[in-house]
């Protein structure tokens, strides 16, 4: 059942007992159903219903705001953990006993490769260069651009602002 029926149920619960109250106030019992139930049981059923969603509703409402509350805050404090996590390993080092108190483990040492697998890794790192034409930096500073055809002209004086001319000594009119 949707949240949007239950809504509708309890709102119905609701009209259902404000009814109740209108056009059987002198009532002591009614049946319904074949069941013999008194109108105090009714409304309680009825009350009880209204009282649930309102409650769920409440909740919801608190959980949303909690939510948002932890989007806003967790962030800044997991990146200090990180931190924190770096500061310890870097004051204890591998020492197992005492990472060990604050949950962490020691960092496993990095495997070397074995002569067989470095020799496959340098064969494939060599195919790769070569098939994506990838140059060292001693390569990459042997090329060099040809141009052919740049004309040079050199400018004796320098041009006048708009709205100014010049002399050959440089003096303004």
């Amino acid at each position: 059942m949707s949240n949007s029926q239950k809504t509708q149920k309890a709102d119905l619960a609701a009209k259902l007992a404000a009814g109740m109250q209108k056009h059987f106030p002198t009532a002591s019992t009614l049946t319904v159903g074949g069941a013999t139930v008194t109108t105090a049981q009714i409304q309680t059923q009825l009350q009880t219903l209204v009282s649930l969603r309102a409650d769920v509703n409440v909740a919801r409402a608190n959980l949303q705001a909690k939510l948002h509350t932890e989007d806003t805050t967790a962030p800044p404090i997991a990146a200090f953990i990180v931190q924190l996590v770096a500061f310890v390993r870097g004051t204890f080092g591998a020492t197992p006993d005492v990472l060990a108190d604050f949950g962490l483990t020691p960092r496993k040492a990095k495997t070397p490769l074995t002569t067989k697998q470095q020799v496959t890794a340098n064969a494939k790192n060599a195919a790769t260069r070569e098939a994506r034409g990838t140059k060292g930096k001693r390569e990459k500073l042997a090329i060099t651009g040809n141009v052919v055809g740049v004309a040079v002209t050199p400018i004796t004086t320098l041009p006048a602002p708009a709205g100014q001319s010049t002399t050959p000594n440089g003096a303004a009119h």
